[in-house]
């Protein structure tokens, strides 16, 4: 099963788990990222301390007492924790309530969650083996990026896991040439901005959460942003995604090209889907040159 919080306040918990699986692409090649890991370091521990020291607010759940938390999801037990436990390490996994609390509430603290435990996967062979398992045996999952939404679709309903892309945070590769950057959904949108500036280029999009919002938030959420006039929206902008579908089918689809008509344009049901069809793992997208002169 694979919930997503927007979705399940309108219609309460859907089944997205028994999608068919889609043939994977080739995939595209990883390179080490040249990006420095400080700005990754200061919105975080920002947001945990108000998170920790703000007044607890009511869960979601007694908010809207109209959602209820579908019996087909079993809850969480050790046997599951210990299958996650094999496949990330244990800095990846957090059960702390205390540090949960951040996660378990959105950025406008309208909503929260009872999540008792977040994985931060590292690599997307991670996220299809964690999707696979939670279809397999029915554990419901929110996937989560920045969490700077301001409409509480990244954090839990009831007591879902959460899985955060913050770890997933490499820049495979860029080319000089066309612009095309590739990099994971978890790379963060000002630290993009930063190294493209470095290469004279620029994202074509710019938020005010930038120092916290990740790439694949941005794509699932079709974010427009202060530069969606001058360069266009995502739709235009993406030149392919990778995205692991909820029963943990990997879709390679990252083209660098400015023009495919090889066959359906599937990136386009992913960009502000909202991670209702499959979380995004790694995104392609052309990068204009930076501007010689701004007025």
């Amino acid at each position: 099963m694979f919930s997503i919080a927007t979705t399940a306040r309108l219609q309460g918990h859907i089944r997205l788990a028994g999608a068919r699986s889609l043939q994977r692409l080739p995939s595209a090649l990883r390179t080490a990222n040249p990006v420095s890991r400080a700005a990754f370091a200061t919105f975080p521990k920002a947001a945990y301390a108000s998170a920790a020291s703000a007044e607890k607010k009511p869960f979601t759940a007694d908010k809207f007492p109209h959602l209820k938390r579908s019996e087909a999801f079993k809850m969480l037990s050790d046997k599951d924790l210990d299958f996650f436990k094999s496949i990330l390490a244990p800095s990846a996994i957090s059960q702390d309530e205390g540090d949960l609390e951040a996660f378990n509430n959105d950025w406008m603290q309208k909503y929260r969650g009872q999540s008792k435990l977040m994985l931060k996967p590292s690599t997307t062979e991670q996220v299809s083996q964690i999707l696979k398992y939670c279809n397999d045996n029915m554990l419901a999952v929110v996937p989560q990026g920045g969490n700077t939404g301001l409409v509480g679709g990244g954090v839990p309903v009831f007591d879902e896991i959460i899985l955060s892309t913050a770890n997933m945070n490499q820049i495979r590769s860029f080319d000089a040439l066309s612009g095309a950057l590739v990099c994971d959904a978890g790379c963060i949108l000002e630290v993009l901005d930063n190294y493209l500036a470095e290469q004279g280029y620029i994202m074509p999009l710019d938020l005010g959460a930038k120092g916290s919002c990740h790439i694949g938030g941005n794509v699932a959420t079709n974010a427009g942003g202060l530069r969606l006039l001058r360069y266009g929206s995502l739709h235009g902008t993406v030149l392919g995604l990778e995205v692991v579908l909820p029963d943990g089918t990997i879709l390679d689809n990252l083209s660098t090209l400015r023009k495919d008509n090889t066959g359906y344009d599937l990136k386009q049901l992913f960009i502000g889907s909202e991670g209702t069809l499959g979380i995004v793992t790694g995104v392609s997208i052309l990068s204009p040159k930076l501007s010689k002169a701004v007025n």
